[in-house]
């Protein structure tokens, strides 16, 4: 055909497929490289969220080339629903197979300053986290002192939630790692915050051993130190925040580097994640009923049963797996509980969890943080009840069209972990102070 020599048309004609359900002949176009992590029936699923969320197609737009780089041609291409849009970005190459595709959020805008930042309060500047070929650029936010001297203020390290996000976990025009870390720094918390590895270098999602820890550990571990070298912050009260399956992860993270002081935890995950990822499918599909939706509840549910088989080995093709995400990663937590992890560590926690959460939620999920943590004096649970999964406030059931609009993080949840960490760093200097005394 035509269209093969033409990037453009290929990702006119992709989009149309997966507008009509066509997915087996649209993952006939990947690249090897792609179709090692990605199935038809994981685009199906991610499909049907996008449309869950805009209403059915009613028209695609005309499609936006960019110059070549490495051989590939990005192309996005704008889709319109009933109740809004989706842009379809695609990499394809000279021989027209398709070695990336992603489902953007239509028009973007710009992020603006939540009310409770103070920008003269603080200062930020880049950084670069970790070593060698896959470090990472980050961004310091630090309190204005104002002559407190050296070690004066707590810092807080950020974890961004499942997938390759950027350091400020961005999603349209919405920003909620940049929300916490001008509120926080507002109120005299050193924050730092890194764009994930799997953003800064998607390469590393295909190799056959890349687990969790590869993804969250050694970059977390690089930033706390990082901070911990910062003159103005005292390095025993650095925390770890983690958001979503960046909360998963952050007792790990504690385990890794004991000078964490203590973490927070916000819609921290401790459903196995392919487990929550059935749900979160019904859910979806549930939202919007139809053949496409049963298919790709089917499809991740099937994928799912693989992950708890015993069937599976560090030879499980990716595509068969759910979330595109290759074997290691899932054996490699099928041996991880972050509540038992949580509970050994002996430092303090706080939890926050949003009522109207969908994807990490007060039943499957937080039930299990206050099961696992009952005896811990030094650990605080919280639910906000209005707020969602990224913690923004609304009212009634959440669905993915809630995270379009332009938003904030609650400006109670941020008030709440800024207090937390005053009351965190002083039990954590009495700790550092009984330490010096032995």
């Amino acid at each position: 055909m035509a269209e093969d020599a033409d990037p453009a048309a290929i990702a006119t004609a992709v989009v149309r497929l997966a507008r009509d359900g066509r997915f087996d002949e649209l993952e006939a176009r990947f690249a090897a490289r792609l179709r090692a992590v990605v199935s038809a029936e994981t685009v199906r699923l991610g499909w049907t969220t996008e449309t869950s969320r805009i209403g059915a197609v009613r028209a695609v737009g005309e499609p936006v080339p960019e110059r070549p780089a490495n051989g590939l041609v990005r192309v996005s291409v704008p889709v319109h629903g009933e109740r809004g849009g989706l842009t379809v970005v695609l990499s394809v190459d000279r021989a027209g197979l398709m070695h990336g595709l992603r489902l953007a959020p239509a028009g973007a805008g710009t992020w603006t300053p939540p009310a409770y930042a103070r920008p003269k309060r603080f200062t930020e500047r880049d950084v670069v986290v970790g070593d060698g070929d896959l470090a990472v650029p980050g961004t310091l936010t630090l309190p204005r002192t104002r002559g407190r001297g050296r070690g004066s203020v707590p810092g807080v390290v950020l974890l961004a939630g499942g997938g390759p996000f950027d350091r400020d976990a961005t999603s349209g025009a919405n920003k909620p790692l940049k929300d916490l870390a001008w509120g926080l720094a507002s109120r005299g918390v050193a924050v730092l915050r890194f764009d994930k590895v799997t953003h800064a270098h998607p390469h590393v999602v295909e190799a056959a051993d890349f687990t969790m820890a590869d993804e969250y550990v050694g970059h977390a571990v690089a930033a706390v130190r990082l901070l911990q070298r910062e003159p103005s912050v005292d390095p025993a009260r650095v925390f770890v925040l983690g958001h979503s399956m960046g909360g998963k992860a952050a007792p790990r993270v504690a385990v890794a580097e004991p000078s964490v002081a203590g973490l927070v935890i916000l819609a921290g995950e401790t459903q196995p994640l392919h487990h929550s990822a059935v749900r979160v499918a019904r859910h979806l599909a549930a939202l919007a009923p139809g053949d496409a939706g049963d298919a790709a509840v089917a499809a991740i549910t099937r994928q799912a049963a693989l992950v708890d088989s015993p069937d599976l080995s560090p030879s499980t093709p990716a595509s068969r797996l759910p979330l595109g995400l290759p074997a290691s990663y899932w054996l490699d937590l099928r041996d991880y509980d972050p509540v038992t992890t949580a509970a050994a560590l002996g430092r303090p926690m706080l939890i926050l969890q949003g009522g109207r959460d969908y994807q990490v939620t007060v039943r499957e999920d937080l039930s299990r943080w206050r099961a696992g943590l009952a005896h811990r004096p030094d650990v605080t649970i919280r639910v906000h009840d209005a707020d969602n999964h990224l913690f923004f406030p609304g009212a009634g059931p959440s669905t993915p069209a809630e995270y379009d609009p332009p938003q904030h993080v609650d400006p109670v949840v941020v008030a709440d972990v800024a207090t937390w960490l005053d009351r965190g760093r002083r039990v954590a200097g009495l700790r550092s102070l009984l330490r010096r005394r032995r």
